[in-house]
């Protein structure tokens, strides 16, 4: 279920559904990935999430982050962590007539004002869920593992002929640079990792194990009141 589709007392009739929020980014993601790359894959693993559990409600994304570290390349739109922060904060405020609310994150960036958000929230005990996908640390940005997913998402958004091996060394060894230069201090491409052996059948058993990831932690922190969800 959409919760733009859905009207207000359509959602009233609904037990306290779960709210699943698709959170992304517009940045760069190399010369050969679309700038909504992030919220892509994160729409996918909502609308994976709500197909396997029949509680949940998936939002419309929010696909602005914190991507101050891609700033230089053309078409990133930031809005800081800060504002990241307090969007956060208010939506889940927000959103009482849901029985806890899910933020899938699909931009590394967000995660340091998702947490400061979360403290607060826990602080005024409101349930709040917050997961990312995973990958290696070698291939963080716009590498294999996101070509990969976007060549099954969306293959007619992948250039294919302006794909190319990017930085490949692990991002804790780039992280001081990227800190002070950005991620133009180590690619100046805005490849984090080697997309060209990506293929869409590894994009999907990466989204299949993202998926059971993601619907294991919220079946662990959530369990369904209804055991045919």
């Amino acid at each position: 279920m959409h919760l733009a589709d859905l009207t207000s007392a359509q959602l009233a009739d609904l037990p306290r559904p779960l709210l699943a929020v698709p959170l992304g980014a517009t940045e760069q993601h190399g010369p050969h990935l679309p700038l909504g790359t992030d919220t892509a894959i994160a729409v996918e693993l909502c609308r994976r999430l709500a197909r396997a559990r029949g509680d949940v409600v998936v939002a419309p994304p929010i696909p602005y982050g914190s991507s101050g570290e891609h700033a230089g390349f053309p078409g990133t739109l930031s809005i800081g962590r800060a504002a990241l922060e307090l969007v956060v904060v208010e939506l889940v405020r927000s959103a009482d007539e849901f029985g806890a609310v899910i933020l899938v994150n699909g931009h590394g960036g967000n995660l340091q004002p998702l947490r400061a958000a979360q403290h607060q929230l826990a602080a005024e005990n409101r349930d709040i869920l917050i997961w990312s996908p995973t990958g290696p640390t070698d291939d963080s940005h716009a590498g294999h593992t996101e070509t990969s997913t976007m060549l099954h998402l969306a293959p007619e958004l992948v250039v294919t002929d302006r794909i190319r091996p990017g930085n490949t060394r692990p991002l804790h060894e780039l992280m001081p640079h990227l800190r002070t230069g950005g991620v133009r201090a180590v690619s100046a491409t805005g490849v984090l990792g080697d997309p060209t052996h990506a293929t869409a059948a590894a994009g999907v058993r990466l989204l299949d194990r993202w998926a059971d990831a993601l619907t294991t932690a919220v079946a662990n922190r959530f369990p369904p009141a209804d055991p045919g969800f």
